[in-house]
């Protein structure tokens, strides 16, 4: 995250679900992934939304665009502002090959979103 971003904490466990970035007269909410979830509101509302957005959301399968064009069904492995690192779903078959690839930070909608019904 930039220099500007303020980390959020949740206040039960102090796990990390963002940052605020100050903008104009206000505040944006961006999630783990380095995406804005707000446009720009108070601190308070900026706060509740990422406290409400909380984690569960890594673990949701998403897809990522391959060089070629195509999209590929992921899981989040691990994220943080150094990069994120996704893994090739294998819809939990233990014995297929582990295949991981690396996302620039943050993650823009051309190369990583949710895993939607097309998938």
């Amino acid at each position: 995250m930039d220099a500007e971003g303020i980390e959020r904490r949740r206040s039960d466990d102090g796990e990390r679900v963002g940052w605020i970035r100050p903008a104009d007269d206000g505040f944006v909410a961006i999630d783990l992934l380095g995406r804005p979830r707000t446009g720009i509101v108070d601190w308070m509302l900026a706060e509740e939304t990422l406290d409400e957005l909380g984690i569960g959301y890594l673990a949701d399968p998403h897809e990522m665009r391959l060089d070629d064009g195509s999209w590929l069904r992921v899981r989040i492995a691990e994220v943080s502002p150094a990069g994120i690192r996704v893994k090739k779903d294998d819809g939990g078959d233990m014995t297929a090959p582990q295949v991981f690839y690396a996302v620039g930070f943050p993650a823009s909608d051309d190369t990583l979103r949710p895993l939607t019904s097309r998938g």
